[in-house]
């Protein structure tokens, strides 16, 4: 099946060079036959849930950090829910094999295997068997969330500390001094605030609004990998698309290169913020 090609990439050292480690769950464009041929809608119906061209952006932020990159949709599975949000309305297997989870965010369409992308359409054309969905468990959710435990966990033997930055992007919000980035840190369960507090002063640095919590507060990958107690933080950078795409929000536009540098500037300042000084100077 298509689950035996590489389900995400792995960029940067194995051994992380910095405090700092970036997941990037949601911009996954290989979209596997199977799934496209039990859409009951067009192709484009996906394109909301991509986080589009983020991982592009990413890319070019990235220095010397190690960086996990979804290869496969979201529409295929999500890696920012825990493997029970399964949606009893398209999984055959999500009341016979485990006890769901049946969050406000599969309620409305939104769980490990989306069943929608926008309000009131419905993707598919036939229930996902649990063998199915098993194995995109197997296959593409355990090794993601396990090499990010693993760089991680490395991160901070190395240094005493890792952040987490799991980077999102996020349609245009609507109304006045709307954020054109939010933080998410699980209303400040996830991360001290100092890391919080040095992206907000890249962001404002850069002329942006930027917001906390609202309405983005981070999901299963804060928090499954956080533990700001023992040393490892975790934060979620939602990024307005329209800095970055062209005005369709389809491809990348002339905020791109500004983008990616006010990226590559956040990366730099929760480094600094991460690493004492001795360190940092050597």
């Amino acid at each position: 099946m298509a689950g035996v090609q590489p389900s995400f990439d792995s960029l940067g050292p194995a051994d992380p060079a910095s405090p700092v480690v970036l997941s990037v769950p949601h911009a996954g464009r290989d979209y596997p036959p199977e799934l496209l041929a039990a859409l009951r809608v067009p192709r484009s119906a996906l394109l909301p849930l991509e986080d589009r061209h983020v991982d592009t952006l990413a890319r070019a932020a990235l220095g010397g950090e190690t960086m996990l990159v979804a290869r496969h949709p979201r529409a295929w599975i999500d890696l920012n829910r825990a493997e029970r949000e399964r949606d009893p309305r398209i999984d055959e297997g999500a009341a016979a094999s485990v006890t769901p989870i049946l969050s406000p965010r599969v309620r409305g369409g939104l769980g490990l295997v989306p069943r929608r992308a926008a309000a009131g359409v419905d993707l598919w054309g036939r229930r996902w068997r649990d063998a199915e969905v098993a194995a995109r468990i197997a296959v593409d959710h355990r090794p993601y969330h396990a090499a990010l435990a693993q760089a991680l966990a490395a991160a901070r033997a190395r240094f005493g500390v890792a952040v987490l930055l799991d980077i999102h992007s996020m349609p245009p919000l609507v109304g006045a001094d709307v954020a054109r980035l939010v933080i998410g840190d699980r209303f400040g369960r996830t991360a001290s605030t100092r890391f919080v507090g040095r992206i907000e002063g890249c962001a404002r640095a850069f002329g942006l609004t930027v917001g906390r919590n609202s309405p983005y507060a981070g999901g299963h990958i804060l928090e499954r990998h956080a533990a700001p107690g023992k040393g490892l933080h975790a934060i979620q950078l939602e990024i307005d698309r329209s800095l970055y795409l062209d005005a369709a929000l389809d491809m990348p536009g002339p905020g791109f290169d500004r983008t990616a540098a006010l990226l590559r500037t956040i990366i730099s300042a929760i480094a600094d913020e991460a690493l004492p000084a001795s360190i940092a100077a050597e």
